[in-house]
C-alpha cells in the first residue's frame, strides 16, 4: 500500500502533457467471449508501455465505474501516443483488430470508447493522500506559499516545452 503524504501536495510537471481515457462497456455481460479478450488486452498493453521508458506513457490509473472499466493515462507526447496505436509491432494493432473481427460477430455487445486531451495547464490537489493520478505519474511536491490556492497553481501551472506564464 502507497505511503500517505501528510499535508497539502501539488504535482510537478513541465512539458507536453496528454491525458487519454479509455473504457469498455460490458453491453451483454453474458458474451464474455466477446467482451474478456479486450478485457485481458488492456493489461498487456499498460505493461507493454510501462516496461519502455521511451513509450512517452508517464502513468496511468485504472478505476472501475457502474459502466465497466477506465483507464486514466497520462503521457508525455500526442506524437508518442499515436505511433503506439498505430505501430504493427505493438500490443495494440494485433488486440484492436481482434476485437474489431469479434465486435462484427456480435454487434453491441461490448462498447470501446476513449477520449484524447492535450493539456496547456493543469493544477492539481492532493490532501492525505499517497501519489495519485498526475502526481503519481509525474512528481509530487508540498503545495507552498506561492501555490496555496488553486487559481495561483493554476496560473503556474504546466506550461508545455518549458515556457513560460
Amino acid at each position: 500500500m502507497a505511503r500517505v503524504q501528510n499535508g497539502r501536495m501539488t504535482h510537478d510537471y513541465d512539458g507536453e502533457l496528454v491525458v487519454f481515457l479509455i473504457g469498455m462497456r460490458f453491453n451483454r455481460p453474458w458474451r464474455i467471449d466477446k467482451w474478456l479478450p479486450a478485457f485481458v488486452a488492456m493489461p498487456r498493453m499498460l505493461a507493454e508501455l510501462s516496461k519502455d521508458p521511451d513509450s512517452g506513457l508517464m502513468g496511468f490509473r485504472l478505476s472501475f465505474g457502474g459502466d465497466g472499466p477506465v483507464v486514466v493515462q497520462y503521457w508525455n507526447s500526442r506524437d508518442k501516443l499515436y505511433a503506439y496505436a498505430s505501430a504493427p509491432s505493438a500490443e495494440h494493432r494485433p488486440a484492436w483488430t481482434a476485437f474489431n473481427r469479434r465486435a462484427r460477430k456480435a454487434a453491441g455487445a461490448v462498447g470501446i470508447w476513449h477520449e484524447t486531451y492535450q493539456v496547456e495547464r493543469a493544477e492539481s490537489m492532493y490532501v492525505g493522500m499517497p501519489p495519485i493520478g498526475l502526481a503519481a505519474a509525474t512528481s509530487s511536491v508540498a503545495v507552498g506559499s506561492r501555490s496555496d490556492r488553486a487559481a495561483q497553481r493554476m496560473a503556474k501551472g504546466h506550461t508545455p516545452r518549458g515556457g513560460s506564464v
